[in-house]
């Protein structure tokens, strides 16, 4: 008895490894001309937080009241037109961060779907006008928009998206894009 449980212990790991193997060449293709050209889009590197500043287009108290954690500290990026901005909380974590990205809509577009990909995020088209997707996690919760060659990438550390939506929605409010 001992052994057919083992035998067939092996052969249900075998068909699950087998079925988990990986994609077909033809699953792993995309669905649509827009999406193909989307992912294929050659992203900017990560943003780095490099300057110890106040975020140019979000207040830190603002943060802190929606994500819920005070704000130790603000770094920003060298990002340009708009830097990315890492809020920090007292203990040195990283609680929230935003990312802007201005350029390419490929670009734009491909970088959202990296951040809250369309096969698994919630769809949503938040603020009127912008497109893209939300997901929460163990680790926290990602809203990402884009609107033509516009980006707007927001991580927390919370799961509750509804706090990266909202700093999403204050950050093209106040940068006016």
């Amino acid at each position: 008895m001992h052994r057919s449980l083992v035998v067939i212990g092996v052969a249900v790991a075998a068909l699950v490894s087998g079925c988990a193997g990986g994609d077909s060449p033809q699953e792993q293709t995309t669905s649509s001309p827009a999406a193909a050209k989307a992912s294929s889009a050659a992203l900017p590197p990560e943003p780095e937080p490099t300057n110890e500043e106040p975020c140019p287009y979000l207040d830190g108290e603002f943060v802190a009241q929606t994500n819920g954690q005070r704000v130790g500290s603000v770094k920003t990026s060298m990002d340009e037109p708009h830097p990315a901005c890492f809020f920090y909380r007292p203990d040195g974590d990283t609680q929230l961060t935003v990312r802007v990205y201005v350029g390419e809509v490929d670009v734009a577009k491909a970088l959202v779907d990296a951040a809250a990909p369309v096969a698994t995020s919630n769809p949503t088209a938040q603020p009127t006008g912008w497109e893209g997707g939300y997901e929460s996690g163990d680790d926290g919760a990602v809203y990402a928009v884009s609107k033509e060659g516009t980006a707007v990438i927001v991580t927390t550390n919370q799961q509750q998206s509804v706090k990266a939506r909202t700093v999403a929605i204050e950050a093209i409010s106040s940068l006016g894009i």
